[in-house]
């Protein structure tokens, strides 16, 4: 397996003004079906397609069911599941996907489509992966790789986490953002959005780690491109496809380093003003 097709499955593995007014009225986003804890979405064709409602807050409020969904690619909804979120009110959609990943993973949206919002650009993971060669790759060295990755993941997604802030402060909810996997671009989102609302961080690591009961690796493996995935060293296709605390902790890190910690972070990098937030939780929290 070359090098550049390794890059290929790791992006797979990586997952990428008029008045501010709430959700209109005749939107009402579906109570959450079964127990709190089962936040899996049951799609026939969804990836790690999740709810991130029910999580309490520091202050004992709680994020509201129906309104913020984090997933993997979408492209493999049925006409069912696209009926599944028009019965949800999904309005819109953020998908951190690059341009090859949307190209091999088109999502055949119906004419009864949210507005999804994507960019063009090109995710390069040369510089990410472990150095020499793959037959000398451990475990080890891919998950110092993906922990080094993460906080890069900040920087080079900012542009796009700030967008779905804005969308989210501009009520245009329910919304879902989605990568590939629903992993790590999704979950340095998830994180993001699940801090600015005021959940605690170890429920935030939490709801990262929920990727490994939800994502099997095997449908990572039938991705398109996947091929080969078995002839990496053992080890290190787990390293790479897993949730491991490790990884979001590193982007939480910049976060706590920052002058004002994450609330420093988010007025800095996602342009949130003390007023945003207190809007965020007013909407997004009950």
């Amino acid at each position: 397996m070359s090098r550049r097709g390794v890059i290929a499955l790791a992006l797979v593995a990586m997952g990428h003004a008029a008045p501010v007014a709430p959700a209109p009225a005749q939107v009402r986003p579906a109570p959450p079906a079964g127990p709190v804890s089962q936040r899996l979405i049951p799609l026939q064709g969804g990836r790690n397609f999740r709810d991130l409602g029910g999580y309490r807050t520091a202050d004992g409020r709680q994020v509201r069911w129906g309104l913020l969904y984090r997933s993997g690619s979408m492209h493999g909804l049925t006409a069912a599941d696209f009926a599944e979120l028009r019965r949800r009110g999904i309005r819109t959609v953020c998908d951190l996907r690059d341009s090859r990943e949307r190209g091999a993973e088109p999502v055949a949206w119906p004419a009864l489509a949210p507005r999804v919002l994507s960019d063009d650009y090109a995710l390069d993971m040369a510089d990410w992966l472990p150095a020499g060669p793959m037959r000398g790759w451990t475990a080890e060295a891919a998950r110092a790789a993906m922990t080094a990755s993460y906080p890069r993941l900040l920087d080079q997604f900012r542009g796009q986490y700030r967008r779905m802030f804005a969308e989210l402060l501009a009520g245009h909810a329910p919304l879902a953002f989605n990568c590939s996997a629903g992993k790590d671009r999704t979950g340095v989102a998830a994180a993001l959005l699940l801090t600015a609302l005021g959940v605690p961080r170890e429920t935030v690591i939490a709801d990262y780690l929920l990727t490994n009961r939800y994502l099997d690796a095997a449908t990572l493996a039938a991705a398109p491109a996947s091929a080969g995935w078995s002839q990496l060293p053992p080890g290190v296709l787990t390293a790479m496809t897993a949730a491991d605390r490790r990884y979001i902790e590193a982007a939480l890190a910049v976060l706590d380093r920052h002058p004002g910690g994450a609330t420093g972070w988010l007025h800095e990098a996602m342009g949130l003003s003390d007023a945003d937030l207190t809007r965020l939780r007013l909407l997004y929290l009950e």
